[in-house]
């Protein structure tokens, strides 16, 4: 299903040229036009999905396979010395691009890009309530 406002729907069915580095009947992955590091790239599921929370189930299951697979031939291809994969949901998150993607990001001992949280300290039986109210949902 394509989404017609959607520029990577729009990218995904070849409307939009892009730099793609891979690509099958339900994924296309191309290099991110304003890259955290060279090789910077995007795998994005052709269907149209806002976010991870509403994708299908077939489609999640398949797209940690391509992502596996993109991300090993970027670390290859970068010579880096790792590699961050990232997916956002939602504006709060850091989403700015309403279509299902995941980043594939090179990095670099000592390199400056920054992904990353300050840790947080769970006062005393905090993080058992917070288990709790997440394990009633998955019931």
């Amino acid at each position: 299903m394509k989404k017609e406002n959607c520029i990577f729907c729009r990218i995904a069915s070849g409307e939009i040229p892009s730099a793609t580095v891979y690509e099958d009947e339900d994924f296309k992955a191309i290099l991110d036009l304003g890259p955290a590091a060279p090789g910077h790239t995007l795998v994005i599921p052709k269907n149209h999905s806002d976010n991870l929370l509403c994708v299908d189930s077939d489609t999640a299951a398949k797209a940690l396979g391509v992502i596996a697979k993109v991300a090993k031939a970027v670390k290859e291809a970068m010579g880096c010395d790792g590699i961050n994969v990232v997916q956002n949901n939602g504006e709060a998150a850091g989403q700015t691009v309403m279509h299902l993607h995941f980043h594939i990001i090179p990095r670099y001992n000592n390199d400056k890009v920054q992904i990353g949280w300050e840790p947080g300290k769970p006062a005393d039986g905090e993080l058992e309530n917070t288990a709790s109210l997440i394990r009633d949902r998955l019931r």
